[in-house]
């Protein structure tokens, strides 16, 4: 991995960037103290710990000291410095390609970096507030990296919001920061604003960027009215507010999923992002465009803060090429895009590399019986290389075979053909996905962070991996466990420049957070090898404590249930403060094409299942109506193997259930990243976990 020294080579700032930073030993920010002169008198403070007290704020307009490490002393950086940068190096090579009736359009750096100016006086002439947000609703989109830029430059704070959002949840964002000007991308999202805008007292015009207005109205633009607003705003008007940021203040807010109450706005500053685009990248070896011009593809939502950083922030630090999928990437789209992009790497999240593996196993289940017997061979060979400790070259031949007759044409009918890295976050890769790609001759290299961390904050990679585990804290970060259990567990800390600012407008939550030695701590799980290899295991909230009071982590059950059986799509254990554990689970159903809901019909693969323990089912209703004999009785036999090789009798599974549908975003079982909701699953089957204790 290489190091700061490697990652970056040191230029002369501009007299701003050097103003704010007196001193790194003592870490002191003469501009930020000025600054603060003018902030409330708790934007901060812990009392009796001055040393800390600005390492973190719940204003808009605070600011907040460094965590500068000696090993890694990057001079800071604003947004803005570091697009200048750029486009400088990289100004004519392609940075945003999407497709426009039927054909791709590229836009270069420096045109990139002319209409995020052009966007920010249109923000200004639109009354864009210092440190008031811009809130952008929509799919990911060049309109939307360009309101992002433009947004920050113009001294706003850029605030995505998920499409699947409901009305009430965009009203919470939008009026918790202060959103003056809301960009949306479609009919569908402006009703939503339509139904609130008389509740947000600071909104002032809303934008929409894909469909044409049917009907207009007072303080509504089209994209293109939009971009034409500032032509009177001046250049040095604009540069006067972009010389005036500091990489200590605020630019961009994340808003986290909100299952444990209302979203929090976790707040980055121009440093958090600036840094983490540089050293987190870096980290996960991609290469800078002077050496090679990383091609990725923008699909996971970006008010999630992994697609923002590795899709907006990372492509103009390093002059990548990002390519926008279409609306319906989550839906079976994604691959078209794949494979006429090339990328040079893809970042994803564990429930699309599992439909990716779905898919695959379908495709596998319909070929021809010798076709089968080619994939199965190449795929044992590929795995058995890849689980070899040595990593020497076992069986040269039949590896090189292997690729060259199968593996390779499976990667490049997934679009994967120049791809070399192969990224995931979000949440833990089960032990069966890992192993299916890397029977692909695909290693997935799994990051670990959180929006509190600006994204990743410890990172895997080519030269940085280890099986199960989401690698080493970057450099410059630090990573340790408290309260650690006779197992070596801990909740994981983190400690750098990846560490939020605070949670806007909430000071208790940001003291939960932030402990008095600044260290933020995940609320995770977790453990640390020797060679400093992290581990995170799940949720500290998700741990089930039974009546009995023992910890019972649910995340290696469920994945032990879902590998032991092929059928299951969606695995839940229950036993919260409960006798026993029971679980609930959902079988592997197809996708309704247009709408991308779970339907009734069984997938490739669990037919295939179901075929060989002599059921006939080709639906989960007709499984669950007649409690099909075949496949319950499958199933019990392997929630029996499950329970055999449990650590204590207390992790055995002595209930389960079928449900008549598999987990969906819609259904509310599924965050926008696909991630399992707990809480909502609670509630939602309450009747069926109900059923599990009676009597």
């Amino acid at each position: 991995m290489p190091d700061c020294e490697e990652t970056l080579k040191k230029k002369p700032q501009d007299k701003n960037a050097m103003n704010i930073t007196e001193s790194y030993e003592n870490r002191t920010f003469t501009d930020a103290q000025d600054i603060s002169k003018e902030l409330p008198v708790n934007s901060g403070k812990i009392q009796g710990k001055e040393p800390i007290e600005s390492l973190w704020t719940t204003y808009a307009n605070g600011v907040v000291k460094l965590r500068i490490d000696p090993s890694c002393s990057q001079t800071p950086l604003t947004v803005h410095q570091m697009f200048k940068e750029s486009m400088e190096k990289y100004g004519p090579l392609n940075a945003l390609v999407s497709r426009m009736n039927g054909k791709w359009k590229k836009i270069t750096f420096s045109e990139y970096y002319s209409l995020s100016r052009k966007a920010a006086k249109s923000f200004l002439k639109l009354g864009l507030e210092r440190f008031h947000s811009v809130a952008i609703l929509g799919f990911n989109s060049p309109e939307w990296f360009i309101s992002a830029v433009g947004t920050v430059f113009a001294g706003g704070i850029v605030t995505g919001i998920y499409t699947t959002n409901s009305p009430e949840a965009c009203h919470h964002i939008a009026h918790d920061s202060k959103a003056n000007i809301i960009v949306v991308d479609s009919q569908k999202q402006l009703d939503k604003i339509m139904q609130i805008w008389n509740r947000l007292p600071h909104l002032k015009a809303v934008v929409q960027y894909k469909e044409s207005l049917p009907e207009k109205h007072p303080n509504l633009y089209t994209m293109e009215e939009f971009m034409e607003l500032g032509n009177e705003i001046t250049d040095d008007t604009l540069d006067d507010i972009i010389n005036s940021q500091k990489p200590n203040q605020c630019c961009g807010l994340i808003y986290t999923s909100g299952t444990t109450g209302k979203p929090k706005g976790a707040m980055l500053s121009h440093d958090n992002i600036t840094w983490t685009a540089t050293h987190c990248s870096r980290a996960g070896d991609m290469q800078p465009a002077e050496i090679q011009q990383e091609t990725i593809v923008s699909y996971l939502p970006l008010s999630h803060i992994a697609a923002q950083i590795y899709d907006l922030w990372t492509g103009i630090k390093w002059g990548e090429q990002v390519y926008f999928a279409e609306p319906d990437a989550l839906k079976g789209g994604l691959i078209n895009t794949l494979k006429e992009a090339q990328p040079t790497s893809l970042m994803g999240v564990p429930r699309v590399w599992e439909k990716i593996m779905e898919k695959l196993k379908d495709v596998s289940a319909q070929s021809s019986f010798m076709k089968r017997k080619m994939i199965s061979w190449a795929m044992s060979v590929s795995l058995e290389r890849n689980l070899s400790s040595s990593r020497s070259d076992l069986k040269p031949f039949q590896t090189r075979l292997a690729d060259y007759l199968v593996l390779a044409k499976i990667r490049r009918a997934l679009g994967f053909s120049r791809c070399q890295k192969h990224f995931s976050g979000a949440a833990p890769l089960t032990t069966e996905t890992i192993y299916f790609f890397l029977g692909l001759n695909i290693p997935l290299y799994e990051a670990y962070g959180m929006s509190e961390t600006s994204g990743p904050h410890c990172m895997s990679g080519p030269y940085v991996y280890r099986r199960h585990s989401c690698g080493k804290a970057v450099s410059g970060c630090k990573v340790k466990l408290v309260n650690e259990d006779a197992d070596g567990n801990g909740e994981i800390c983190f400690w750098g420049r990846t560490v939020f600012m605070g949670y806007l407008n909430m000071e208790d939550k940001t003291k939960e957070a932030i402990d008095e030695d600044g260290w933020l701590h995940s609320g995770d799980l977790g453990k640390i090898d020797k060679d400093g290899f992290v581990y995170a295991t799940g949720r500290i909230k998700d741990l089930i404590i039974t009546a009995g009071g023992e910890n019972v982590p649910p995340i290696p059950i469920e994945d032990a249930v879902k590998k032991a059986l092929p059928i299951v799509s969606n695995a839940m254990l229950i036993g919260d403060q409960k006798k026993f554990l029971s679980i609930l689970l959902t079988l592997k159903s197809t996708l309704d094409p247009e709408t991308s809901e779970p339907t009734d019909y069984l997938t490739e693969e669990a037919r295939e299942f179901c075929q060989k323990i002599g059921s006939n089912a080709t639906k989960v209703s007709e499984i669950v109506a007649t409690k099909d004999k075949a496949v319950y009785q499958a199933i019990q036999d392997g929630i029996t193997k499950v329970n055999i090789n449990a650590t204590a009798k207390v992790q055995c599974i002595q209930k389960w259930v079928i449900l008549r549908r598999d987990f969906s975003i819609s259904g509310g079982e599924l965050g926008p990243t696909m991630k399992l909701k707990r809480d909502a699953v609670l509630e939602k089957y309450k009747e069926e976990i109900s059923a599990f204790y009676k009597g």
